[in-house]
């Protein structure tokens, strides 16, 4: 399922849990991982030593790669390094693109300090511009990630996003033999206190029934259990409250969808599961 993993890595990685997780999947599937530092050229970087003229940040960027390669040399993980100049967003879903990544891992916080490019901004521009699918997780070294994942969340809208999102996790399922938990949230924020009782009375609710029986149906054409979910209230909130209730182990959605009452994965949401979630995020985005 993935061949080739892009990872790109800044002064802040270190020896965070992303990299033996990045390195775990990499195990799982025969993958190779290319470990990626993006000089930002908005920095001045150019200075002159006794070599002559070199730029200090590619340089900089040669030698953390060579580090954290060592990670992967210990967990023996084939793996391969680049450093290139550009604007660090574009330039990693450029390259994840151009080389036909399958999988782009990007940590979801950095330490303070000089590591800045892999701060939440910079992740989540890559997670709305990546046609690859991008695996998030918290950069710490105190979380541990569970693998292979037994219990995968499948939020879903039935728009095309998520139910591309969808069929990535189950492919993601059946290769690890896991279960997954379909979920679908009608918002009811905006609504009037009318619309939302009318809401809680299945009334309006019909549309997020049926999102999820078609991915129980695809699930069941692939072998995979699937149990379903339907929940009012923030779509956020709601999956973060699945993720714990449902002991998942990783999250698989789509980054847009459909507006009404029924939506779910606009941008803002997967965004901010990416930001809050205690597990990996894969977002998967519309064609």
């Amino acid at each position: 399922m993935y061949d080739q993993i892009l990872l790109p890595v800044d002064e802040g990685t270190g020896n965070a849990e992303v990299l033996h997780h990045a390195g775990e999947i990499a195990h799982r599937f025969d993958a190779e991982i290319r470990l990626l530092h993006v000089a930002d050229t908005d920095e001045y970087s150019v200075t002159l030593t006794d070599e002559g003229v070199v730029d200090g940040l590619v340089r900089r960027g040669e030698e953390l790669v060579a580090d954290l390669g060592e990670t992967f040399e210990t967990l023996g993980v084939e793996y391969s390094t680049d450093v290139v100049q550009g604007t660090p967003a574009a330039t990693i879903v450029e390259y994840a693109s151009e080389y036909d990544y399958d999988l782009l891992v990007m940590p979801t916080h950095a330490r303070e300090g000089l590591s800045h490019f892999l701060l939440g901004s910079v992740t989540e521009k890559v997670v709305r511009l990546s046609d690859v699918p991008v695996l998030t997780a918290r950069m710490t070294e105190e979380d541990t990630f569970a693998f292979p994942y037994e219990r995968i969340l499948l939020p879903t809208d039935s728009s095309e996003a998520s139910r591309r999102a969808a069929e990535h996790g189950l492919d993601l399922a059946a290769a690890m033999d896991a279960t997954v938990d379909v979920l679908s949230v009608v918002e009811t924020a905006a609504l009037g206190p009318d619309v939302r009782s009318n809401v809680t009375s299945g009334d309006f609710d019909q549309g997020a029934h049926e999102a999820v029986s078609d991915v129980a149906a695809m699930a069941e054409k692939r072998g995979v259990e699937a149990s379903t979910h339907v929940e009012t209230g923030s779509p956020d909130e709601e999956i973060l409250s699945a993720v714990d209730e449902y002991d998942c182990q990783a999250v698989v959605m789509g980054t847009t969808g459909r507006r009404g009452v029924d939506r779910i994965l606009l941008g803002s949401v997967a965004e901010k599961t990416v930001r809050s979630a205690p597990v990996p995020v894969v977002t998967v985005r519309e064609e």
